[in-house]
């Protein structure tokens, strides 16, 4: 079996000049991707438009029929509501952040198609493991509105997906995009089949997120946060991973594993202060994959959430492909790593555990410092 990916060319026309999630992302990305090779090495799945059904799993219908007739009404006016023009046609906007243009309803639903082609992959053993190389990002979409430059929650469809065309009873996701996934988390808060474990920056956009965050009703202790200070660096996030998401994650006893990729806590990036190298987040994919290994015979499943330097971002995605693939060529960093400050992670790191009943060690013990 092979690493597939999936990647659509349809949602380049979902961009708006200068904003930072434009069509520029993926283009350099698939540029790298070629240029390296590895595309001939993995499987690619035909690109698809997802059903409504798995999406009004986690959407609510009003939403998504609004989202629809506002992309309806901007391919037929030069203008609807509060837009402005963009190279391709009149844009709105959903908030402050999120744009949508005439495609964008289309490419969202691709990008969730992309995804769910993906679960079914890996679900049916046709696939090893997979990444969804699919805009726009979702883990910010609520359920009844946009946000955050996301549109429709990807990663929580495929969730759901995979629980009811599947019959996976327990589903894990990871979040480590450098803004928490709140829209993820919410469409889970009162759900104990589904794990949603975050690590983010705070504060930080969407001032989310916090330790307290925990799960409510059933879904108590379902909702695990690492709010991590700016400039934490590689190791805190390993850190992270190994001390506080491996033993959760073992007793939790996943079915399959999601991994919401966002790369934007690379110290390159435009909107984030997080520290981490390409070959920092080459070694947390290593933790996750070992992790699927262990737990739910490799069923890990990637899909990319944000990252907005347009050079940093396809090392990521090339270095986490090669990762995925056993690739021999290994990680794929030109811009090594800086100075990070992985003691301030400490306190986050061990007021998590004892908030979780996990053993944590002495107060000396430089946890993430190693």
């Amino acid at each position: 079996m092979t690493t597939a990916y999936v990647y659509d060319p349809f949602e380049l026309n979902h961009t708006f000049e200068g904003h930072p999630e434009n069509h520029l992302r993926m283009e350099h990305v698939w540029a790298l991707l070629e240029q390296d090779g590895i595309l001939d090495k993995l499987t690619r799945l035909s690109e698809s438009v997802a059903a409504l059904d798995p999406v009004l799993a986690v959407h609510g219908a009003d939403y998504v029929e609004q989202l629809e007739g506002i992309c309806r009404d901007l391919a037929t006016n030069s203008r609807s509501g509060e837009t402005r023009p963009n190279s391709l046609g009149a844009a709105g906007w959903l908030d402050q952040d999120t744009y949508v243009l005439a495609a964008s309803y289309e490419a969202a639903l691709r990008g969730v198609g992309g995804l769910l082609s993906i679960t079914d992959a890996v679900m049916n053993g046709a696939a090893a493991n997979g990444f969804a190389l699919v805009r726009p990002p979702g883990h910010h979409a609520r359920p009844n509105s946009a946000k955050g430059f996301c549109l429709l929650g990807n990663v929580a469809v495929a969730a759901r997906h995979a629980q009811q065309q599947h019959g996976a009873q327990r589903v894990l996701i990871v979040d480590f995009d450098v803004h928490h996934g709140n829209g993820t988390a919410e469409m889970f808060y009162d759900d104990s089949s589904v794990l949603f474990f975050s690590i983010h920056q705070y504060p930080h956009y969407p001032f989310s997120g916090t330790i307290d965050e925990f799960g409510r009703d059933a879904g108590e202790g379902y909702t695990v946060n690492v709010p991590f200070p700016a400039g934490v660096g590689d190791a805190a996030y390993l850190a992270a991973l190994r001390n506080v998401l491996a033993p959760l994650a073992q007793e939790f006893a996943p079915d399959v594993i999601f991994l919401s990729a966002g790369f934007d806590g690379h110290w390159l990036d435009p909107l984030s202060e997080h520290r981490v190298s390409v070959a920092g987040y080459a070694k947390l994919v290593e933790e996750m994959i070992a992790l699927a290994d262990a737990l739910c015979r490799g069923r890990l499943i990637c899909t990319l959430e944000g990252g907005y330097h347009l050079d940093a971002l396809p090392h990521c995605v090339l270095s986490t492909l090669r990762a995925l693939s056993r690739d021999e060529a290994g990680v794929s960093d030109p811009f090594g790593a800086v100075k990070a400050r992985p003691e301030a992670a400490e306190q986050v790191l061990l007021a998590v555990m004892r908030r979780l009943g996990l053993p944590t060690p002495g107060k000396s013990s430089g946890l993430a410092q190693h």
